[in-house]
């Protein structure tokens, strides 16, 4: 079933030329990707634009792995992608310049993009920061069944230069995307068969938008396959057996294949911070943490719900940067104690002093509570009463209000040898 648009208004700028006819299969899945090339670089960048007209890249996250990021067009001509290992990205460009990453600005404005998209009725899925796809076709009405009108809405929405590619996969829309320029998008109308002759002649490096299979490209580079119509036409137990699942994977999506879209669970913004006096670490973040934790279970906007991810960013002095980690509880927690044990340790990674501190709600879980047993145990009820004495001892005498006999050596003549007092575990 094919559905015939006719618009005054064109995808691109100016009015669409005249006798131009839009047709848009929409018996199949029709999904959109928005592309906004080098996110992750502009935003670090911010407004030195200058850095992006030399060979630039951004540069390894401290405490990661020592691979480049994402690359400007200047670096692309020496042969460096995102991926590479620094010591080999430096050693084709000795001028190379790292431009140091923000993973929390990155983080914001990529998140305002993508409730920007969901504004105008979009699922998203997100995937890598600045690639956003969402399936078209319960949009068309919203539209008067005009994609052209939709597309001219998502770029509003956007307010930035975005490209737009539209296939009938999630692979094949990316890949069309990266084809695409500004103003003019790339739709691939059909099936799985457009797709694949569409995908043919593209460079296999298009694989890397898949974070599970950024190292595909290289190992496929080194046995010839250069392009995704060659890996298309190996037999598919053939290239499951070299790479495995990862191997399957590509070839499917090499043939216009791929996974449904997944979106995402629209959330809400709830997020604590902290400017610290000076540069802390250690102890004082420790503290500073567990006061953003109670603030953030204070809030009036949390309802009680506890908590099931969470965000702890913060910004570093010395190389100017930022640092973000996040933390899923493998329970939803509404408990300060547990939410300070299970963060924690995560302060330690970072690499620098900070001056500010930020904790953010990513995904809140069920109201706060506790479900019980279908059959209660008298002892675990016991051992929780006696858990909740010790810790209220401890509040008010300090630690060592509650301490337990340790047998030592028992078969001493000295009474002090035989046994110790020791902490007692909650």
């Amino acid at each position: 079933m094919y559905l015939d648009h006719w618009s005054k208004r064109g995808v691109g700028e100016g009015i669409r030329p005249p006798g131009m006819r839009t047709c848009v299969l929409v018996s199949v899945p029709l999904i959109v990707c928005a592309l906004l090339p080098r996110f992750r670089l502009l935003v670090a960048a911010g407004d030195r634009a200058e850095l992006l007209r030399a060979p630039a890249v951004l540069a390894p996250e401290p405490g990661r792995p020592q691979n480049v990021g994402e690359v400007s067009p200047a670096a692309g001509a020496f042969g460096i992608h995102p991926g590479m290992r620094l010591g080999e990205a430096l050693a084709r460009c000795p001028r190379l310049v790292l431009v140091p990453p923000d993973p929390v600005a990155v983080a914001d404005r990529w998140e305002r993009m993508l409730a920007a998209l969901e504004a105008i009725g979009a699922a998203v899925e997100p995937g890598l920061p600045g690639i956003a796809c969402f399936d078209a076709r319960g949009l068309l009405r919203l539209y008067d069944g005009e994609l052209c009108e939709l597309l001219v809405a998502a770029r509003q929405a956007l307010a930035t230069p975005v490209r737009f590619g539209v296939a009938p996969s999630r692979f094949a829309a990316v890949a069309a995307a990266t084809q695409a320029r500004v103003r003019r998008p790339l739709i691939v109308s059909g099936g799985a068969r457009q797709a694949r002759a569409f995908l043919a002649p593209l460079p296999v490096s298009l694989l890397r938008e898949r974070p599970e299979l950024a190292g595909l490209p290289a190992a496929l580079g080194r046995l010839g396959i250069d392009t995704l119509g060659e890996l298309a036409a190996l037999p598919a137990a053939s290239v499951a057996d070299r790479f495995g699942g990862s191997g399957r994977v590509a070839h499917e999506l090499a043939r216009g294949g791929d996974s449904r879209l997944r979106p995402r669970i629209p959330g809400e913004l709830v997020r604590e911070s902290l400017e610290l006096p000076e540069a802390a670490g250690g102890d004082q973040l420790e503290r500073a943490l567990g006061l953003l934790i109670d603030r953030l279970l204070a809030r009036r906007e949390r309802r009680g719900r506890a908590l099931r991810s969470v965000v702890v960013s913060a910004t570093l002095v010395e190389r100017g940067g930022t640092w973000r980690e996040r933390v899923s509880f493998r329970e939803a927690l509404s408990d300060p104690a547990r939410m300070r044990l299970a963060l924690a340790p995560r302060l330690a990674l970072m690499p620098a002093p900070a001056q500010a501190l930020q904790l953010t709600v990513e995904r809140f879980g069920a109201a706060a509570g506790e479900q019980a047993g279908i059959v209660d145990d008298p002892s675990e009820a016991r051992l929780a009463r006696l858990r909740e004495a010790i810790h209220q001892a401890r509040a008010a005498a300090g630690v060592d209000a509650a301490l337990r006999v340790l047998e030592v050596d028992p078969r001493s003549r000295l009474p002090e040898r035989r046994a110790v007092l020791a902490p007692y575990e909650r």
